[in-house]
């Protein structure tokens, strides 16, 4: 039995970039635009009654930003969607508050079709779209010049998960981590889900930038 596809809403205030995300989308087998919005608002109004996999959402627009409507929809809904948050410029600040905000990676508008197809299956599967420089950068630029201990969290980590957790950052995924490790990828699995427990993190993005902010990878990476 073939899987339903993959259901995105576009949150965009461009007529144009919307459209042209739409049909690079809807050609692809297996996802399907199922909405667009031009507002932050309508986009919380229609990823609420919608309930996609998978929202792309541009960081600037109208009545509300991306950050807020990403805040939002992740806090009102049970079963939020994964949010891809989309911008002109890498080394935006509104990029890094949005991934706080709990958003699973970004994406730069002028990336090719089969960029955009990736990272939407990509997240659709739980992996955080992580762009390890990117981060690094915007992480170095909000994080204390010299934190006075690292958090408390990170006692707790096992030697291993403090090895998984330097991997995230680094963009590897489950997979590309269990050969690294040489373990398997459930015990992988097994790790992911233990450090974003201990560091109170959604997903990997946001222990990723837990981690820098508070010290732990600015020392070792």
């Amino acid at each position: 039995m073939s899987r339903p596809p993959l259901r995105v809403v576009i949150a965009d205030d461009e007529r144009m970039v919307r459209t042209a995300l739409r049909v690079i989308l809807d050609a692809e087998a297996g996802l399907e635009v199922v909405g667009e919005a031009a507002t932050g608002a309508e986009a919380v109004s229609l990823v609420r009654s919608l309930a996609p996999d998978v929202v792309l959402m541009d960081v600037r627009m109208p009545e509300i930003d991306g950050i807020r409507a990403t805040e939002q929809i992740l806090a009102t809904m049970p079963e939020p969607p994964r949010i891809v948050v989309v911008t002109t410029f890498e080394n935006d600040d509104y990029v890094y508050d949005a991934l706080r905000a709990g958003a699973s990676g970004f994406l730069l508008k002028r990336a090719d079709p089969d960029e955009l197809i990736g990272a939407v299956r990509l997240v659709a599967r739980g992996d955080s779209l992580l762009f390890p420089a990117a981060v690094r950068s915007l992480a170095a630029a909000h994080a204390a010049a010299a934190p006075p201990a690292l958090p408390a969290w990170a006692a707790r980590l096992t030697d291993r998960e403090a090895d998984v957790l330097r991997l995230m950052a680094t963009g590897l995924s489950n997979h590309e981590m269990s050969e690294h490790l040489g373990v398997g990828p459930q015990t992988v699995k097994t790790h992911v889900a233990a450090v974003l427990a201990k560091t109170g993190s959604r997903d990997r993005t946001q222990a990723v930038i837990a981690a820098y902010e508070g010290g732990f990878l600015m020392k070792r990476t």
